[in-house]
């Protein structure tokens, strides 16, 4: 686990944290004894086989599920008044009758900011990101790599402390998952959020993250920490490196292992 630079306070802080919904069949363990620690600034990738527990991790640390056992701490920061997370889904959760710009500033908007500071914040962003001249449309006149970026400008323009992305590029094609990839890699190394990532793709957790977790098969629990030595900043151009291949064969020998298992306990 990582605690923060020089063993100051980790900013995400997990301790055996689980978690049980009950069933017409007693209750189901999804999450059981996980542990970790996410440094002020660091990008951790969370894989592992589908129904481990991966979502259901990030709804906790973001508030969102009940913790059955265990503790998450997100350390605050030194400027108040901002969020301590900012959630990112798969899904584009934006809202159809708001305009582009409107989405964008919806956080702040809710935080009470003025409308003159807000729309100017989002319009920074979306200048950034290459949306400033659809700013005025709505979310049914864009396409879904548009969308998807909006969502991800809408959670860093409310300026959170952490940002978590429950694999947010997942519904795109592979192209334009590759230049969201690039993008966010740029914007993450402008503002070194503290990034915690759901993905199904080790491709993508090897390019994005410091650190790539492999949760366990049902119940999920923390079964590998890998550390990715691959020089920063990156760009896709990573993914065709010898060092890159290494690591993703070293995450899938574990990872296909935990795959098969989950696979058996559906049959």
């Amino acid at each position: 686990m990582a605690a923060g630079q020089n063993g100051s306070r980790p900013k995400i802080a997990a301790r055996r944290v689980s978690k049980v919904y009950p069933t017409v069949d007693g209750s189901m363990v999804a999450l059981e004894d996980f542990s970790l620690d996410v440094a002020d600034g660091e990008f951790v990738c969370v894989v592992g086989p589908s129904g481990c527990g991966k979502s259901t991790f990030l709804r906790m640390i973001a508030g969102l599920d009940a913790i059955s056992a265990g503790t998450i701490e997100i350390a605050p920061g030194v400027e108040p008044g901002k969020p301590l997370n900012s959630v990112v889904f798969q899904e584009y959760a934006i809202f159809p009758w708001k305009t582009v710009i409107d989405n964008v500033a919806f956080g702040l908007q809710m935080r009470g900011v003025g409308k003159a500071e807000r729309l100017g914040r989002a319009r920074y962003w979306l200048d950034r990101v290459g949306l400033g001249k659809f700013a005025q449309y709505y979310p049914h006149q864009i396409s879904g790599g548009m969308k998807q970026r909006v969502s991800i400008i809408r959670a860093l323009a409310n300026d959170p402390e952490v940002l978590l992305m429950d694999e947010p590029l997942g519904a795109l094609d592979a192209q334009t998952r590759v230049v969201l990839q690039e993008e966010l890699l740029r914007i993450w190394e402008e503002t070194r959020k503290t990034v915690v990532y759901i993905t199904h793709s080790l491709d993508e957790a090897v390019l994005l993250g410091d650190r790539v977790i492999l949760m366990s098969a049902q119940p999920g629990r923390h079964l590998a920490t890998f550390e990715i030595d691959l020089p920063r900043p990156r760009t896709a151009d990573a993914l065709n490196t010898p060092r890159f291949a290494e690591y993703r064969a070293l995450i899938w020998e574990k990872l296909s292992r935990e795959v098969k298992r989950a696979m058996e306990q559906q049959q």
